[in-house]
């Protein structure tokens, strides 16, 4: 289970991914969420942060019959979305490099790795 602080900075960016695949609607976001490995993301915390994103102009929504029941908002992305869309997967990408380049993360070098390319003083 991912941690809420840890999923709150990256939910808006997942979002716009899944948005970026296909015409979408909220549930079918979180269902989607869920197949990735993102947990059971409520509703209430999907339905704001939509608003939000089509508020910010980076989302529009569209209401479309579903043939059974009431009509359904589905979700496209606006080309400001998808540029925020690019700027979150570079920011991500240089996050999880930094991160991974920390002891105990990403790849492990040896000991001996790590001692030739320690400053003097620090081997």
């Amino acid at each position: 289970m991912i941690p809420s602080q840890m999923l709150k900075g990256i939910l808006q960016g997942s979002i716009l991914a899944i948005i970026s695949q296909k015409e979408t609607y909220g549930y079918e976001i979180s269902q989607a969420l869920a197949r990735y490995g993102f947990g059971t993301i409520s509703e209430g915390t999907i339905y704001p942060l939509l608003l939000r994103l089509e508020k910010g102009g980076l989302i529009v929504a569209r209401f479309l019959d579903t043939g059974s029941g009431p009509k359904r908002k589905y979700y496209t992305l606006t080309p400001a979305g998808q540029e925020e869309l690019t700027q979150f997967q570079i920011s991500y990408r240089e996050m999880t490099a930094a991160v991974d380049s920390l002891p105990g993360f990403g790849k492990e070098e040896s000991h001996e790795e790590r001692d030739q390319t320690a400053p003097e003083g620090e081997q």
